[in-house]
């Protein structure tokens, strides 16, 4: 649920009805008090992040040239966090603040291996505080976290967290910890989610199906957890990107069925179209090792010096077990960058 009015109303119904507990009993007054400051200095520290992509962009395709979505400011200069894929391969980038202010900003990185975008504005956004960043190491199932979202369309919501498990996406993506909570809320990309002390814990990157990772349907949301941003976050604001995201890339989409990798799309003028995968190829094998998940698959692949280095696929196409060899590169090599990376 979401609201645009009544935020700390909003909250503190919450927390009289336990769905955000307190931390000390004793003091019920005091603590609840404060966990409705902390999470208004939170709230208003979330903007809207509207993307207009270069023509021709290849991101396009799946992502559309025009993206909205949301950030957080995390740096006393503006520095913003939201998810990478609304900025990729951005020609105009607009910050929106929760008093429709609108307020111009450039790339500063796009990180393929965490999936992180940041951006900072081109003015001041005065009167607004950075976030602390917290970690989901803490968060238990059943925990209640408010989720926000920037813009025109902005509001909060409460959710719960209902696991925290590896993560592997069709897109060559994979990290070793996700959030992921229930209910959903509506647009995810890079919504950010606070804990009760008002520290940012993650911003949103799917809509999922099976938040509780138990074989049964539970739609929810799948947040990218700030633990990952601390260790890389001093090098993405040097460099653009982590050394972890310079990795081999093939263009492939793919799922994981009954303990076997299916292509279920691939890419036009990739490596992996050239060098003969089809939809429907069952990976096999990476350099002769046997691959049975979308984790397995992508670690073997990327276990290389270098991300051209050439790697080879035994597969099922059909009836035929093929070993191809393909040319992988570097993701970002064939995509457009945004002004500033």
């Amino acid at each position: 649920m979401l609201a645009r009015i009544g935020f700390r109303c909003c909250v503190a119904a919450a927390l009289v009805l336990g769905a955000l507990p307190l931390a000390d009993a004793a003091t019920p007054g005091s603590q609840q008090q404060a966990a409705i400051d902390a999470l208004t200095r939170a709230h208003a520290a979330v903007v809207g992040v509207e993307v207009s992509a270069t023509p021709g962009a290849r991101s396009a395709e799946t992502l559309g040239r025009q993206r909205s979505g949301s950030g957080v400011v995390i740096g006393p200069d503006g520095l913003v966090l939201t998810i990478g894929y609304l900025m990729l391969e951005a020609e105009n980038i607009q910050i929106v603040t929760l008093d429709k202010r609108t307020v111009p900003a450039r790339a500063v990185a796009y990180d393929l291996a965490t999936g992180f975008g940041l951006i900072r504005p081109l003015l001041p956004l005065r009167g607004i505080a950075p976030v602390p960043l917290g970690s989901i190491a803490d968060m238990k199932t059943g925990d209640a976290v408010m989720a926000a979202i920037g813009g025109e369309d902005g509001g909060v919501g409460l959710t719960q967290v209902v696991d925290k498990r590896p993560f592997s996406g069709y897109w060559e993506y994979h990290i070793e910890s996700a959030l992921f909570t229930s209910p959903p809320i509506g647009n995810h990309s890079g919504a950010p989610v606070f804990n009760q002390r008002g520290e940012l814990l993650g911003v949103g990157s799917l809509f999922v199906g099976d938040a509780s990772g138990q074989g049964r349907p539970l739609p929810g949301n799948m947040f990218v957890p700030v633990d990952l941003l601390k260790p890389i976050l001093a090098e993405l604001q040097q460099n653009g990107i982590s050394r972890q995201s310079r990795r081999p890339w093939l263009g492939l989409t793919s799922s994981e069925q009954s303990g076997r990798v299916r292509v279920v799309r691939v890419n036009r003028e990739s490596p992996a179209e050239a060098g003969g995968m089809r939809a429907g190829d069952v990976v096999l094998e990476v350099d002769g090792a046997k691959v049975a998940t979308l984790e397995e698959f992508y670690k073997k692949l990327w276990d290389r010096a270098a991300p051209d280095a050439e790697v080879r696929l035994t597969v099922l196409q059909g009836a035929d077990v093929r070993t191809l060899t393909l040319k992988p590169v570097d993701r970002m090599s064939t995509m457009a960058r945004p002004a500033g990376i």
